[in-house]
């Protein structure tokens, strides 16, 4: 038995528990793990309050983040010992996920854990912060530069937004970070963004295009902010789009790409292949220092996991939320 959050459906009634769970619910895979710490990510809190059918399977465990020891192998790429981490794959929507004690998982979908970031860190920087640099490398590719001009991060108080201003302004970028918490403007500034705007300025309907004024943006929102974005995005910018907060339309006009040659790039984290995770989280350890974690993320344990979902839905939670799973 081990210790984990539960969800189960039977007909229409959805539950999710904090409980001792058999291993017996765990499923195939040729790699056995003591998870050591997770996180909570927005999949995760539709995933707990049932706000939206991200799970397909029940019952389920959910967590599509963990970092944890390797326990027992059968596959020649991992041994017992080995610190290993997961990043999506269904992780916690189809097949058993981090927020429990215990995974049983497929080894093409584990990495092993970069030298440089400790368990707890790595958590921190989870799928969001994996995503961040996932959109960070894809300006980088474009050849946006820091001297290129701003770059907008949208959704700055969220996970993948805290980690993109920390990482661009660390690497040189000017980074104009939107918010609809502008109370939260010295946590922003405090990141590295040089410049606090309210959200508001960009998720009403807009016109096909407006004065140039980005070089590039990682945006979390979607809907009318993507299409703002595109409409205001410099000669050539890029803008990296991970994500749909305000909603999956995106009520643009074709203008800015024919006209001003811009690239939208889409950034999935999910299926990424194991090679520009390797990129990724190789890229993480070595712009990230431990300071950078001090603002960025709170840990909690699974006993506040439930709660602290529904707190995340409603916009109340801050950065990045780190799971002790031996805690609760």
């Amino acid at each position: 038995m081990f210790k984990g959050i539960l969800i189960d459906k039977i007909d229409d009634n959805y539950t999710v528990v904090l409980q001792d769970i058999d291993e017996s619910i765990l499923p195939e895979g040729d790699v056995d793990i003591d998870v050591m710490y997770s996180t909570l990510n927005y999949k995760d809190g539709l995933a707990i309050t049932g706000k939206s059918p991200v799970v397909r399977r029940f019952p389920m465990v959910p967590g599509i983040d963990l970092v944890g020891t390797v326990t027992k192998s059968s596959s020649e790429k991992f041994s017992a010992g080995d610190e290993v981490l997961l990043n999506g794959f269904g992780v916690g929507e189809v097949h058993c996920g981090g927020l429990a004690q215990k995974a049983r998982l497929k080894s093409d979908w584990l990495i092993n854990l970069p030298s440089g970031i400790t368990p707890e860190n790595a958590m921190a920087i989870g799928t969001a912060g994996y995503t961040a640099m996932l959109c960070v490398i894809a300006l980088e590719n474009n050849g946006v530069t820091p001297e290129s001009g701003e770059i907008l991060v949208t959704g700055a108080n969220g996970g993948v937004g805290s980690f993109a201003i920390t990482i661009l302004s660390k690497l040189g970028y000017k980074v104009v970070a939107s918010t609809g918490r502008m109370n939260e403007s010295d946590y922003l500034t405090k990141l590295g963004a040089v410049e606090v705007i309210d959200r508001n300025t960009l998720s009403e309907p807009g016109k096909p295009m407006t004065r140039e004024r980005w070089a590039g943006a990682v945006d979390s929102v979607g809907s009318h902010t993507l299409a703002n974005i595109c409409a205001s995005t410099k000669y050539g910018g890029t803008v990296a789009a991970c994500g749909l907060a305000q909603g999956m339309d995106f009520p643009a006009s074709v203008a800015p790409f024919i006209l001003r040659g811009i690239t939208l790039k889409g950034i999935d984290s999910v299926m990424r292949p194991i090679a520009d995770r390797v990129e990724a989280w190789e890229r993480l350890a070595t712009i990230l220092t431990q300071d950078d974690f001090t603002d960025i993320s709170t840990v909690i344990g699974l006993d506040q996991v439930i709660q602290t979902a529904g707190q995340l839905l409603e916009g109340k939670v801050r950065g990045r939320v780190v799971v002790d799973v031996a805690k609760g």
